[in-house]
């Protein structure tokens, strides 16, 4: 049975996402903390969604999703970001259940598309994504940001903005209606839109 998580579930989904990271060989990089994840799934910002799978009443795996958007598709998408079960309980349907109930509420939500990856060393999963029809995107490569540090860190994101001469009367009657600690966030805002 496949089923939305609650908030009950937390620890469940918490202890998911650490056996997908000992899975993965790489449970020595997970930071989870699970007060920030009922907060991001659950709070009232939710950042994603959770699918839960279950046999018997037990919980035996997960879909972690979130919506995106494709500029070019001109349509919101869903970007997979984890699909597990553990390992006893393979071979039993578990898996392709998750990744149609995600597929269906893509089609429901009328996304554009749905993607996802997975790791190069994992030719089970992706014969069973090709066995579906998932197409691999070759042509591309995931880059990141390590944590949330970067691009912060970089020195001309760390640089003050200067304002031109023209735009600095418009930075004061902000500040002159609002008060001038809203100065900074008038300045950045300029910037975004290629005033500054």
């Amino acid at each position: 049975m496949i089923r939305p998580a609650t908030i009950e579930d937390v620890a469940v989904i918490g202890q998911l996402i650490r056996d997908l990271a000992e899975y993965e060989k790489l449970l020595q990089t997970v930071v989870l903390d699970e007060r920030r994840l009922r907060e991001d799934l659950f709070g009232p910002r939710p950042y994603a969604e959770v699918l839960l799978a279950e046999e018997a009443g037990e919980v035996v795996g997960f879909a972690l999703f979130f919506h995106n958007y494709s500029t070019f598709v001109g349509k919101p998408g869903i970007y997979l970001e984890d699909l597990f079960v553990k390992p006893a309980y393979r071979g039993k349907g578990h898996g392709k259940a998750l990744l149609l109930a995600v597929a269906r509420l893509a089609v429901e939500r009328r996304c554009g598309r749905m993607e996802w990856s997975v790791l190069n060393w994992n030719e089970t999963a992706i014969r069973f994504y090709k066995s579906l029809g998932a197409m691999p995107m070759e042509e591309w490569l995931i880059l990141r940001f390590p944590r949330a540090q970067a691009p912060l860190g970089h020195a001309s994101f760390a640089a003050p903005l200067r304002v031109p001469r023209r735009m600095r009367g418009i930075t004061r009657a902000i500040d002159a209606r609002s008060g001038a600690s809203t100065r900074r966030v008038a300045r950045q805002n300029l910037a975004t839109k290629g005033i500054v």
